[in-house]
């Protein structure tokens, strides 16, 4: 809980550094309007303790959404490759279903998501095949795996980054 309070204040004194007044302007207007409309519904205390468990489980499932698609992959710097090539060797998709799609909010289709950035997330879906197509005439590898692998595969790479941090420390 105390790295949701942390991050949150980093935003802030991000906003004040880098004087984006609208921004710093936005999160304090909707942090005044989410406690007067709560407060006096729930009291100070049972607001403060939604509100931040809220910011938990958002900040929980952003870091498995986001990480699940890029932390098992291997990332080189030495091997020139091309921009598609490397969006694709840098993430992976996530396997399609409903669950899936709404889960991530359609953030499964990783390398869609990499190669067209501006395009609504709604509709990855639809050129996933395309690009599938286009990696496979070019031998590009299109890696795609199910939901309960890409979790592990993160506990996995958190777990071997540990171990070479731990062996650091240890041997430092």
């Amino acid at each position: 809980m105390t790295f949701v309070v942390f991050v949150q204040l980093i935003i802030i004194r991000f906003a004040i550094q880098r004087k984006k007044w609208m921004e710093f302007a936005c999160i304090v207007f909707y942090n005044i309007r989410v406690c007067l409309m709560f407060v006096p519904l729930m009291g100070f205390k049972t607001f403060m303790a939604f509100y931040w468990l809220a910011r938990f489980l958002e900040s929980t499932w952003f870091l498995w959404v986001s990480q699940m698609n890029h932390i098992p992959m291997t990332i080189d710097y030495d091997k020139n490759l091309d921009w598609v090539s490397a969006q694709l060797a840098a993430t992976c998709d996530v396997d399609q279903s409903l669950f899936n799609d709404w889960y991530t909010g359609h953030l499964n289709f990783q390398i869609e998501h990499h190669l067209f950035p501006t395009m609504p997330r709604h509709n990855y879906w639809k050129v996933a095949p395309l690009v599938k197509s286009l990696c496979a005439k070019h031998g590009i590898k299109y890696q795609c795996k199910p939901l309960l692998t890409a979790f592990a595969d993160i506990l996995h790479t958190l777990k071997e980054s540990g171990e070479h941090w731990l062996d650091a420390y240890i041997h430092a």
